[in-house]
């Protein structure tokens, strides 16, 4: 990507392609370029810089008046930076499908999830909600400071890819606040994306490479829970099968297809140098060795948060860690798609189902607590530190 050139101080030439050519341009004189919007201007002195304003074409005087500056409109038009003769995006005529089955999901969610709550008793809840002991406590806790350290090695590996160089505290503070910020708000890409460019930005990282950053980790997770995905639904296809009640047959397809999808992204890193284009911006994908580390990580961070739900479920369930994996892994796909944020209401409607051999208020009691645990300590513990974060900055700036 390009950076934007800035008009230099004092009287000097432009930089690049423009250096040598008189800023000064008569009335009427439209620029040669190509791209849609076309603005004649003059450059005037202001103090010791120069600044550039729009003149009128020339004409009818009254006519100049009532039009201070012509514009030539195309189907190029262009504003901002702009490649020549790129036509604008438009959106396809099926661009509501995807916002509307986003919709369905969540709506048809939030219906079985309150069917399910009505048959809640208040006092039955409140008492899976105080019966979960110190240990189950203990373990969620530092499964969930596993998980996020874990998340680390998301920004990790796309800086190591990206060819940057950032201190790991400040990689550890970027990754955390980002994804504890984003799992509560959602839009990961706008929220997570933000946070991260308001801490890679002081250490010289640019908008676009931020851009590329949370692309990478966002394959991280998604590498991730295609192994898990893979492993659980071979390992122990019967067992997944009582739960989603279907055949063990449909649960093998499943993690077949799963399996040629992981497997021939694989391949296609594999055999060469991959690079993303999208309207003039390149995403460096990984190559084999990163992409199996990536695998490999997303792999464990997903196990680790699996496993803070798994260990507050009431006792005496019965369910094995693999089942209950894939279960866990399902109900993030739809949560995913709903894009509510964290997968809000739909995780826990697909859970409960999932679920339903176990006594709805013990689910939904750890699910609660898998909520706070979860999702709220760190999202505030992210607010703390980025207040901290900026204040330090502010006085750094001061004593400057």
């Amino acid at each position: 990507m390009r950076r934007p050139q800035r008009l230099p101080h004092g009287n000097g030439p432009r930089p690049g392609k423009a250096a040598g050519r008189d800023l000064r341009q008569p009335h009427g004189a439209h620029s040669p370029r190509r791209s849609g919007l076309c603005i004649p201007v003059e450059a005037l002195s202001v103090g010791q810089g120069r600044v550039l304003r729009p003149v009128a074409p020339p004409g009818d005087l009254a006519q100049q008046r009532a039009v201070p500056f012509s514009f030539r409109a195309s189907s190029h038009m262009s504003f901002g930076p702009h490649e020549p003769g790129m036509p604008l995006r438009r959106r396809s005529r099926w661009w509501w499908l995807g916002p509307l089955a986003s919709a369905t999901i969540f709506a048809t969610s939030l219906v079985v999830l309150w069917f399910i709550i009505r048959e809640i008793e208040p006092g039955a809840l409140a008492g899976a909600f105080a019966n979960a002991s110190q240990r189950q406590l203990g373990l969620a806790l530092g499964f969930t400071a596993l998980s996020y350290l874990l998340l680390t090695g998301y920004d990790a590996l796309a800086l190591k890819r990206l060819g940057l160089s950032i201190p790991y505290r400040t990689t550890a503070l970027a990754s955390f606040t980002s994804y504890s910020v984003s799992f509560t708000l959602g839009f990961p890409i706008v929220t997570g994306g933000t946070v991260r460019y308001w801490i890679y930005s002081p250490k010289g990282v640019r908008a676009s490479e931020v851009a590329s950053l949370t692309v990478i980790a966002g394959l991280t997770f998604w590498l991730g829970l295609g192994a898990i995905l893979c492993a659980c639904l071979f390992y122990d296809s019967e067992g997944v099968a009582r739960l989603a009640r279907t055949s063990p047959l449909v649960v093998q397809g499943v993690g077949a297809a799963v399996a040629v999808g992981t497997l021939g992204y694989l391949a296609w890193v594999a055999s060469g140098e991959r690079t993303i284009r999208v309207s003039g911006w390149n995403l460096p994908l990984p190559g084999l060795g990163i992409t199996l580390g990536q695998m490999c990580l997303g792999a464990c961070e997903v196990c680790a948060a699996a496993a803070v739900l798994f260990v507050l479920l009431p006792g005496g369930h019965n369910i094995d860690y693999p089942s209950f994996l894939a279960v866990y892994v399902f109900a993030c796909l739809i949560g995913i798609a709903s894009h509510a944020p964290g997968g809000l209401g739909v995780f826990e409607a697909t859970m409960l189902v999932a679920l339903s051999r176990l006594p709805y208020e013990g689910v939904l009691g750890a699910l609660l607590l898998f909520r706070i645990i979860y999702y709220l300590l760190p999202f505030i513990l992210a607010l703390v530190l980025l207040a901290l974060n900026e204040m330090i900055r502010r006085i750094r700036r001061r004593e400057r």
